[in-house]
C-alpha cells in the first residue's frame, strides 16, 4: 500500500516537472539584435556577355542578422530598378544561415529583363538582403547598394507550356519532329493546364505532345473516353469522321472533351500581321495558309520588333483582329492592338475561324 502511494506521488511530481518545463519553453522569446548588413558586391559594373551566359558574374556577401538566442536565419537577395524596391524581385533565397550568394551572367540577365531593363544599355540595379526566421517571421532588411548592369538581348520570358497536336487525324500526321511545321499548338489559357483548339480533323486518331521532337511528355487516351493518360502507353484519341471539332484539355485533371464545332464559311486568300513590330503600320508580314485547314495560318522564324500589331485579311483594314494579350489569346474583330514586349524571332499561329493566336519565341 505504501509502495502504491509512493508511486502515485512520484508520477504526480514528474507530471508537475513536465508541465513546468513546457511552460518554460513557451515563454522563451527571440529578440533580434542586428539586421543583415550588405557588405560587398564583387563588382561595381557588369557588362553581361551573351557568349558566356554560364560564367560567374557576381557574388553578394553580407553580415548575418543576430538574435539573443541561437536560431537558424534565412535570407533573400532582392533586386529592384529603384531604391524604393517598388518592383522587388527575389534573386535567390538561402538557408542554414548562409551569408553569400553567387550568380551567373544568365541569372542576372534574366533578372534584369524581369525588372524592365533594356538590352545593351547600362542601368543601375539595386540590391538588398532580407533576413527572416521560419516562413516569414522577424523580417529585417539590410541597407541598399547598387551597381551598373548592361544586359544583353535574350529570348523573351515565356513561362508557358505548349501542347501540339500529332496524329493521322491532324495536319502534322504522326511525324513529331521539331522541323514539322504542321504540328499546331492548342490555345493556352490563363489557367495553367487548360487548353482549347477548334479546327479540322480527319477520321483517325491523335495525341498531344509538349515538346516538338519528343514523345517523353505526351497526352493520349486514358482508361475511358474523356480521360487522358500521360504515359507512353496512352491510346490515340479517336476521330470518327472528318470535320471541325472543338477540343478542350485539362492536363491537371487529365480530362478532355471533343465535340463537333461549327466554323464560319468565309475563308480568306491572305492573312498578315501589321504594326510597329514590322517597323511601322504600313508593312505587312504575310502568313501561310494551311493546306489541311484553310482557317489556320502560320509563319516561322519571323523577327519582330518590340511594339504592337494586329492580324488582318487581304492586306486591308476591312477585316482585322486584335486584343491586348501578349504571346497568346483570342483576338476579336477590330480589337485592340496586340502587345509584344521584346524584339525576337517568333513562330506565329493564327486561326481566323476563332481568332485564336499563339506567338512562340524561337530558342
Amino acid at each position: 500500500m505504501k509502495n502504491n502511494i509512493f508511486n502515485h506521488l512520484f508520477v504526480m511530481f514528474a507530471m508537475l516537472l513536465g508541465l513546468s518545463s513546457c511552460q518554460d519553453r513557451e515563454i522563451i522569446t527571440i529578440n533580434p539584435e542586428s539586421s543583415p548588413i550588405l557588405i560587398d558586391l564583387s563588382a561595381e559594373t557588369l557588362f553581361l556577355d551573351a557568349n558566356f551566359p554560364s560564367n560567374p558574374a557576381l557574388t553578394v556577401t553580407w553580415s548575418r542578422a543576430t538574435f539573443d538566442v541561437p536560431v537558424e536565419t534565412k535570407y533573400r537577395v532582392e533586386i529592384s530598378a529603384n531604391d524604393k524596391f517598388d518592383d522587388a524581385l527575389e534573386l535567390t533565397s538561402t538557408t542554414r544561415s548562409q551569408n553569400y550568394a553567387s550568380f551567373t551572367a544568365a541569372d542576372l540577365n534574366s533578372a534584369a529583363k524581369k525588372i524592365g531593363f533594356v538590352p545593351d544599355v547600362a542601368q543601375k540595379m539595386y540590391f538588398r538582403v532580407v533576413s527572416f526566421i521560419g516562413t516569414d517571421d522577424f523580417v529585417q532588411s539590410s541597407n541598399v547598394t547598387s551597381l551598373m548592369v548592361t544586359p544583353y538581348a535574350s529570348a523573351p520570358i515565356y513561362d508557358f507550356v505548349d501542347l501540339y497536336l500529332v496524329g493521322d487525324a491532324t495536319a502534322g500526321g504522326w511525324d513529331n519532329l521539331a522541323t514539322n511545321n504542321n504540328l499546331f499548338p492548342l490555345l493556352k489559357s490563363t489557367e495553367a493546364g487548360k487548353y482549347t483548339f477548334t479546327g479540322y480533323f480527319k477520321a483517325g486518331g491523335f495525341k498531344m505532345i509538349k515538346v516538338k521532337g519528343s514523345w517523353d511528355d505526351q497526352f493520349g487516351l486514358g482508361a475511358a473516353p474523356g480521360l487522358l493518360s500521360s504515359d507512353g502507353g496512352s491510346g490515340n484519341i479517336p476521330v470518327a469522321a472528318d470535320g471541325y471539332y472543338t477540343l478542350t484539355v485539362d492536363t491537371a485533371d487529365l480530362t478532355y472533351t471533343f465535340v463537333p464545332a461549327t466554323v464560319p464559311a468565309t475563308t480568306y486568300s491572305n492573312i498578315s500581321i501589321i504594326g510597329t513590330v514590322n517597323g511601322n503600320w504600313d508593312t505587312d508580314t504575310q502568313l501561310t495558309q494551311s493546306t489541311f485547314d484553310p482557317h489556320v495560318w502560320t509563319a516561322f522564324n519571323v523577327t519582330l520588333n518590340a511594339g504592337e500589331f494586329k492580324f488582318r485579311a487581304n492586306n486591308a483594314w476591312d477585316t482585322s483582329w486584335g486584343t491586348n494579350a501578349e504571346f497568346f489569346g483570342t483576338a476579336s474583330p477590330g480589337g485592340a492592338n496586340i502587345p509584344l514586349a521584346a524584339e525576337w524571332t517568333y513562330d506565329i499561329y493564327f486561326n481566323d475561324a476563332t481568332g485564336a493566336y499563339t506567338l512562340i519565341p524561337v530558342k
